[in-house]
């Protein structure tokens, strides 16, 4: 297939999306990935994503959700609903079928009839929306016949290439057959195949089985194309495993090509294979005694991405192209860098002739427990272009990304002048190795621009050095400025500060006093904490750059009883909380679009003065501490708390939110959980009563950004281990 520049113009480069609704089966456990992001209970997600500006929507009409007793007792009830609401939004539906599925509790991948039965489901759908033209029946037959029947992840748990091979040819099958059922009802129905397009790579000891996986990443697509003869390199195996030259055959005569070939694209796509599995860990070597693991993680240098992939396909199939899977599990700025980095690859690729149609963000929602591949319900979510952690799902800066990508805007986001972790130095875990290629496609990608900074004040304190040490971690430029290079409380330092490096956002990390601290030095107090972030809040304002600044629990008189939410009222007790209250005021009057945090009780690895490492170096040495029983607070983790404010501050979140660990515990238990998951004797630990007991632990009503107490107490021993 020629990709010379005399090659007809493909139609403008769209966007679309896709809301993961995987229902795959572990033994006798069906996991719905809708039961967890509630969407089927959300009408109103429709018009979220139209705001989007997607034009078409890889949507579930899955044949375990809606009849898994037949057609005959179908419950058509959400299609009904949502596929009308979607054309009229002016959004096309691409009917999913089976998503990783291995269809309703009566049959299986390696059942005969699987797929006859998919079929006469597929017929079901068609009669009752005639007027709908794109179809996957399948989501990704190879992906899913390796995790159910070579790696036993999924049902039927098989672990041998015969199953392997007999997944794949029933579901393949199963395409042909539905193609076929909803064509007799709408001849001019669309197949959108999709599967997982990566490539593997390898030391030259693996070359062989390179090779091969090389080979067997096109089968769904060489089947359906009607490409799989003697003459096809895995004709041999393909026998070998179990399949018959007539039912190989038969795929030649009953070709089903599809109208867009789908390709999904992760980070661990593209894989590295080596032989010398001694430099790698357990979870990272295969049985057969060499090394699997992301191609990002030990090459030299990285590869270009899904660009010369697209290319591979187009060169083999001559057919229309869409990236059907654009999704990240990282942090918020990494969400944007993937995804713009996937659709610049795209719109190369149309450059150099190759008919590339969409990209497709996945998942709008978000998705659950996929780092642990399905096989448990384990809560694990990662988000989408929304957040689900809130009352009501919350855009996200990827959100944004995609408006202006789908409107020809320039993207806006700052932290785009970054490269992702998968192309910088740290994400080299194993010993690199150089294997060269795609130097053309290496040549368009784009180099970041000169980035501008985040300025963090109070560089010298616990809040500012963690900032510090997490936007390293995350490629976020930053400054960090003491007391004496930016001082707060100073307009004329502010304002020097700003001119000088030109941020687009402020983090105000300093001022804070220890309560005790502040009674005694009310002057301190009230100039940090009360009138510092007044002055930060107007130069902020003046120079239209985001700000985040903190307050605590103290603004409350703790009599409540229960957690306090963003809008209950403040009522003060002492100097820092009455100073922090006003300060409060103030900056929202003047900068409503500051992101304001309350936390409380921070713990974290990187200093020795917080409760719980005091706690615990006291507890192990055989030495007497007390700690109040009577005053409730809600412990925060600090590296958890600045990864979410990192993420709002990218979202350009505002007003008051709540942050803290997920739990509301007295000192005195925080102190007995830490010694308890430590370790260590509790004889020592003396409770005590305060002068005056409170409940100051911290709710919110915005959203549960941050893992539970119990979770961060585990990290935290982890990491000063």
């Amino acid at each position: 297939m020629s990709t010379t520049t005399d090659a007809p113009v493909p139609p403008p480069l769209q966007l679309w999306g896709g809301v993961e609704a995987t229902v795959n089966r572990v033994r006798d456990r069906f996991f719905s990935q809708m039961e967890q992001n509630g969407h089927d209970k959300r009408l109103s997600d429709l018009d979220r994503f139209a705001a989007l500006g997607i034009t078409a929507l890889r949507y579930p009409v899955l044949w375990e959700l809606v009849a898994p007793d037949g057609p005959d007792r179908a419950d058509w009830s959400l299609p009904d609903e949502r596929l009308p609401a979607l054309r009229e939004l002016g959004i096309t539906p691409i009917a999913g079928l089976v998503h990783h599925g291995s269809g309703p509790r009566h049959t299986s991948l390696t059942a005969p009839g699987f797929a006859e039965q998919l079929a006469e489901y597929a017929g079901a759908v068609a009669q009752r929306y005639p007027w709908l033209e794109y179809y996957t029946p399948v989501n990704e037959p190879c992906t899913t016949a390796r995790f159910a029947g070579l790696y036993g992840h999924w049902y039927p748990h098989e672990r041998s290439d015969r199953a392997f091979v007999r997944a794949l040819l029933n579901q393949c099958r199963g395409v042909v057959l539905s193609m076929q059922a909803i064509r007799a009802v709408n001849p001019a129905a669309k197949l959108v195949q999709t599967d997982d397009l990566g490539k593997t790579y390898g030391t030259e000891p693996m070359a062989e089985r390179v090779e091969f996986y090389n080979q067997r990443r096109w089968l769904p697509w060489d089947l359906l194309c009607g490409m799989v003869g003697p003459e096809h390199p895995l004709w041999r195996y393909l026998r070998d495993s179990g399949a018959s030259a007539e039912e190989l055959d038969w795929f030649r005569t009953h070709r089903c090509p599809p109208d867009i070939i789908g390709v999904n694209y992760y980070i661990t796509s593209e894989r590295w294979l080596d032989h010398r599995y001694e430099h790698y860990p357990a979870n990272e070597r295969s049985t057969d005694g060499y090394a699997d693991t992301v191609a990002a993680r030990a090459l030299a240098t990285p590869r270009p991405g899904v660009g010369p992939l697209l290319e591979e396909a187009w060169q083999r199939y001559g057919l229309p192209l869409a990236v059907t899977e654009a999704h990240l599990d990282a942090n918020r700025e990494d969400h944007l860098r993937w995804l713009l980095e996937i659709w610049q690859a795209a719109q190369h690729a149309q450059q150099r002739g190759i008919d590339v149609r969409a990209v497709t963000v996945w998942s709008l929602l978000g998705a659950y427990d996929w780092n642990c591949l399905v096989t448990e319900r384990k809560g694990y979510y990662e988000t989408g272009a929304y957040d689900l952690r809130s009352p009501q799902p919350r855009p996200t800066a990827l959100a944004t990304l995609m408006q202006e990508l789908a409107s020809g805007r320039t993207p806006s986001s700052p932290v785009l002048q970054g490269y992702g972790w998968w192309r910088r130095p740290e994400r080299l875990l194993y010993p690199p190795t150089e294997i060269g290629g795609a130097d053309a496609w290496h040549q368009h990608l784009a180099q970041p621009a000169p980035a501008q900074p985040i300025l963090i004040s109070g560089g010298n304190g616990r809040l500012g050095s963690a900032f510090a040490r997490i936007c390293a971690q995350r490629h976020l430029a930053c400054q960090v400025l003491t007391r004496q290079e930016m001082d707060i409380a100073d307009p004329a330092s502010v304002e020097a500060a700003i001119r000088r490096y030109r941020p687009w956002a402020i983090i105000n990390a300093g001022g804070y006093v220890p309560p005790p601290g502040a009674e005694h030095d009310a002057d301190r107090c009230r100039r940090d904490n009360g009138h510092g972030p007044v002055v930060l809040a107007a130069a902020c304002a003046r120079h239209a750059i985001a700000l985040l600044t903190f307050s605590s629990d103290l603004v409350f008189d703790g009599r409540k009883g229960s957690h306090y939410l963003e809008a209950d009222q403040v009522n003060p007790l002492g100097i820092h909380g009455h100073n922090q209250a006003e300060a409060e005021r103030r900056v929202l009057a003047i900068h409503p679009d500051t992101l304001l945090v309350r936390s409380s009780a921070l713990f974290g690895p990187w200093d020795q003065h917080n409760f719980v490492t005091r706690a615990l170096r006291a507890l192990d040495a055989g030495q007497r501490f007390s700690a109040a029983a009577d005053v409730i607070i809600s412990p925060t983790y600090v590296p958890d708390l600045a990864h979410a404010c990192l993420d709002l501050l990218v979202d350009r979140e505002s007003g008051i939110w709540h942050l803290s660990s997920d739990g509301a515990v007295s000192w005195a238990d925080l102190a007995q959980q830490a010694a308890t998951l430590a370790g260590l004797p509790r004889r020592h630990l003396v409770t005590s009563t305060a002068a005056q007991p409170s409940w100051r632990a911290l709710g919110s009503a915005r959203g549960r950004l941050l893992p539970s107490l119990d979770d961060a107490l585990q990290r935290y021993l982890r990491d000063t281990g």
